[in-house]
């Protein structure tokens, strides 16, 4: 029998007739003694839409242009508007034609776009102004390019290069990217033929070995080829192959045929052997080659990009070690091919490699920016090359340096934010800072109690800064460079939000489990909270640890790392309860000391510190029902769920965890060996939610995409099976199809948001749900 093609369901509704927002009662679900109802639902569901369009005049983060213009997008009645403005004149033009680039993007991909409704948040000029560039699409967003001269768009992919699990294991199923690669100069290109590199002149069709040795257990990658800028050499690195580990995935309901599909993902983890790099170094005049002793540089994980000096006497790499408790910048003279190491950063526990900086002064070899963290907080460092050894430590203090912004290697100075550097305040706003490479003149740039994101004009004459708090509304100011206010450009509107009853989110600081540091959190409240009512407590948690998840800027619709965006959070609390997040110890954006609990320590998660906030906020709101806390997550957020119910259940009564990696070792191997350490340990042991499943008490609710490509969906069903094995009720939602962002990122929302609110509602509230399945469903 042929297969038909089964038609795609179409999407529950949690009511047959489409009902207008505008036409619905007053939301009363938020009341301590009132149960949601069908309407309550629908408002909640729907909040994110009603509210999206309600601000005036909000600025987002600008950027620069070539020629020293900055460039915006803004909330406008019905949408949204891109705005160019020149700070000489602070005249606001439109940045495009937005009816004619939503034409241009509808023609391209098949859908129709509305004008004030484009399908992207952030774009970026190309070719002076003549182009942009965006990324369209939620869950696995794909670059796109259009012409502002004849608004014509295509897809920008660029060109395909050899795939990497997780950026360790070449895919060599897939071919490399082997286009010639040609010398500076213009006389010679080189590219691979079997495992070997051959060179030959440009124009020419015979070429000649390069290498000879090359062979499947260690051959020359084309994709890594680095000609020097004199081009007298070309460095490259022999691979040794790593694991070929795949995962495979059964799509069991693909929408264009009955029978399912199977998938396959190149999906290193733990433990896994990674390709081994090893630099090798070429003079193209005598034909000679070089591999770089790697006594340096002896277990990598990863050898990044090979980097020039400027004058052709040496290039350098960045080594990660495997386990991370090192990193190296390795320099290699190109007359003689040895190395050293220019820099070193070393740790007991781990260097946190999700956020290296460095930068070559002046690009000839001599000095080395570096950002480290090895007097306890994360500050600049100027080093000598030659030696390796520290010449400066530029900033200091309990403070950290976030990111470099700029260097003027010329004027000797760095701009660059941080945070932390203004007592008894949030140490997590974002501030903006110059200082001169010997650490004097540190000049501050922001003032305003609040996240800033500032973008430079190209000559450094002024900044666009524009602030906020999840309780201030944005600000963007126009300053010359040095500080003085030009204008005001825009500040937001928010009457029309606040007339539908939102009020910002509680910004609630307690000391953590060592009585004397301070956790910061936000609190929701039920839009009609009632002060002498008990509400069940939810926190959303995303414990890391390679980040701090707490929002800080006011738009609310901001998804971050599974969290939830503060609509969806104010969502949530207006069916009943008051919703937290909590930035615990183990995160980033505080002391080197504060990160480490982390280390080998994954199941800590920061629970002592976030369980003591939370006590801290019942002691000053009698709302706050402690007695029901239930918590909820995705990702790194849904083993974080899973692990508050099995380590600290006298606490935590109910939780949703969707798409979590359980168990680090079926998890990726980078994130994992950053934090729990190589070779694999006891301590995966320690914080796998399948060898302690039998310590469940609590309410649990599973969600898994069945696609998912992030963390292998085997994880979900781990835990499963072992809650079956030792005789514990749970609920699993498995949803067929759906990927890692599934009810977050990607469809379908409501039916993953209500299975969220209905169990809560049950487990927290103690009071039935509507009976879903009696309501009429759309065709």
């Amino acid at each position: 029998m042929k297969d038909t093609v089964r038609p795609r369901p179409a999407t529950r509704r949690l009511h047959a007739a489409v009902i207008a927002l505008a036409l619905l009662p007053p939301f009363a679900a938020g009341a301590a003694d009132t149960a949601p109802t069908d309407a309550d639902y629908q408002r909640s569901l729907h909040l994110g839409q009603e509210w999206m369009y309600l601000t005036r005049d909000l600025p987002f983060a600008a950027k620069a242009t070539h020629d020293g213009r900055f460039y915006y997008r803004k909330t406008v009645p019905g949408g949204f508007s891109y705005v160019i403005v020149d700070p000489k004149d602070q005249r606001k033009r439109p940045a495009f034609d937005q009816a004619r680039l939503a034409a241009a993007l509808g023609k391209a991909t098949g859908e129709r776009y509305e004008p004030l409704r484009l399908p992207f948040r952030d774009f970026e000029f190309a070719d002076e102004g003549r182009a942009i560039k965006m990324k369209i699409g939620l869950a696995e967003p794909r670059p796109w390019r259009c012409e502002l001269k004849n608004y014509t768009c295509a897809r920008d992919d660029g060109t395909p290069t050899r795939p990497r699990g997780w950026g360790v294991v070449r895919d060599m199923t897939q071919p490399a990217d082997n286009s010639p690669r040609r010398s500076p100069d213009g006389k010679w290109e080189v590219f691979a033929e079997g495992h070997d590199l051959v060179i030959r002149a440009v124009g020419a069709t015979q070429a000649e070995p390069l290498t000879r040795d090359g062979r499947a257990d260690g051959f020359y990658d084309p994709e890594s080829i680095a000609w020097s800028p004199d081009s007298r050499h070309l460095a490259v690195y022999r691979v040794k192959p790593g694991t070929d580990r795949r995962v495979t995935r059964v799509e069991s309901t693909p929408r264009n045929q009955i029978q399912p599909l199977v998938h396959t993902q190149l999906y290193p983890k733990p433990g896994d052997e990674v390709d081994i790099e090893r630099p090798v170094l070429i003079d193209i005049g005598s034909r000679t080659v070089k591999v770089i002793d790697d006594a340096l540089f002896p277990n990598p994980l990863q050898l990044w990009e090979i980097q020039w000096r400027k004058d052709g006497a040496s290039f350098a790499f960045e080594y990660i070690q495997r386990g991370f408790k090192q990193v190296r910048v390795i320099s290699v003279d190109a007359a003689s091919g040895q190395a050293r190491a220019a820099v070193s950063e070393d740790s007991p526990t781990f260097v946190n490699a999700w956020n290296l900086y460095r930068h070559d002064v002046g690009k000839d070899g001599r000095e080395v920016l570096w950002i480290s963290e090895r007097d306890g907080w994360r500050h600049l460092y100027l080093f000598d090359d030659a030696s390796g050894q520290v010449k400066r430590q530029i900033t200091r203090g309990e403070w950290v340096v976030r990111d470099v912004v700029k260097v003027d290697d010329e004027k000797r100075q760095i701009w660059f934010t941080a945070g932390g550097m203004d007592a008894g305040k949030d140490p997590y706003l974002q501030h903006y800072f110059r200082v001169d490479f010997d650490g004097g003149n540190l000049t501050r740039l922001t003032r305003a109690d609040a996240w800033h994101d500032v973008a430079f004009s190209s000559d450094m004459a002024y900044y666009l800064d524009t602030f906020s708090r999840v309780d201030l509304p944005p600000v963007s100011e126009l300053r010359r460079a040095d500080g003085s206010l030009v204008s005001v450009l825009e500040r937001a509107d928010v009457r029309a939000l606040e007339a539908t009853g939102w009020k910002p989110p509680r910004i609630f600081s307690a000391k953590g489990r060592d009585g004397a540091t301070d956790i910061w959190g936000i609190a929701v409240r039920p839009r009609n909270h009632d002060p002498a009512g008990h509400y069940p407590v939810i926190e959303s948690i995303y414990a890391g640890p390679h980040g701090a998840f707490v929002p800080k800027r006011f738009w609310p619709f901001d998804m971050d790392s599974g969290s939830d965006s503060l609509v969806r959070m104010q969502a949530l609390a207006d069916l009943g309860f008051i919703v937290v997040r909590i930035d615990g110890m183990g995160t980033t954006g505080r002391s080197k000391a504060f990160h480490d609990v982390a280390w080998q320590n994954l199941q800590d998660a920061g629970f002592p510190d976030r369980i003591a906030w939370h006590r801290a906020m019942a002691a000053q709101d009698p709302s706050y029902d402690i007695s029901r806390v239930g918590i909820h997550g995705m990702s790194a957020g849904g083993q974080n769920t899973l692990h508050a119910l099995l380590f600290h259940p006298e606490f935590y009564k109910a939780g949703v965890a969707s798409n979590g990696c359980y168990d680090n070792r079926m998890d990726k191997l980078w994130w994992n060996e950053q934090w729990l350490g190589w070779p694999v340990n006891a301590s995966y042991s320690a914080a796998s939610g399948v060898e302690h499943a039998g310590k469940l008490r609590g309410d649990l609710l599973l969600i898994v995409g069945e696609q998912d490509a992030n963390v292998d969906p085997a994880s979900t069903l781990q835990v499963a099976d072992a809650l079956i094995r030792a005789d514990k009720d749970f609920e699993l939602l498995m949803m067929p199809g759906a990927g890692h962002a599934v009810g977050r990122w990607a469809e379908p929302f409501d039916y993953v948001q209500r299975r969220h609110y209905d169990f809560f509602i049950r487990h927290l509230q103690d009071r039935a749900t509507p009976r879903w399945n009696a309501a009429p469903t759309s065709p």
